[in-house]
């Protein structure tokens, strides 16, 4: 029981450091190609009628900021601890209404004739 304890803590350990990893590769990737689309404008003279730079780094930063809530907010809130927690949720749910449903069925006397045909 502690090894298949420390392997689910030492796999939970690992997704969570690839997770930070591919956050940081797109923060340095971000960056580079923030620079890329400057020089790509100013430099190279590649539409430079426009800014346009400006709205696709903009662009970029939102979806930047969405991975970063989604590595450091989002799975903290909703890892498999939630998931657990609402699946319960769902599960005691649905016992209740096939328990009222039962309950319906036993009062009509439908249940029995269910019994007594089988």
């Amino acid at each position: 029981m502690n090894a298949t304890l420390d392997h689910e803590y030492y796999e939970k350990a690992r997704k969570r450091t690839k997770q930070k990893k591919r956050l940081y590769f797109h923060f340095v990737l971000f960056l580079v190609g923030s620079v890329f689309f400057i020089v790509l404008n100013k430099v190279i003279k590649f539409h430079p009628e426009l800014d346009w730079y400006v709205w696709a780094i903009f662009a970029w930063l939102v979806l930047l900021i969405l991975h970063t809530i989604n590595v450091f907010v989002m799975s903290r809130f909703f890892g498999k601890e939630w998931e657990r927690v609402e699946t319960e949720k769902i599960i005691a749910k649905h016992n209740k209404k096939v328990e009222k449903l039962e309950q319906k069925l036993q009062k009509s006397g439908a249940l029995e004739e269910l019994k007594d045909n089988s």
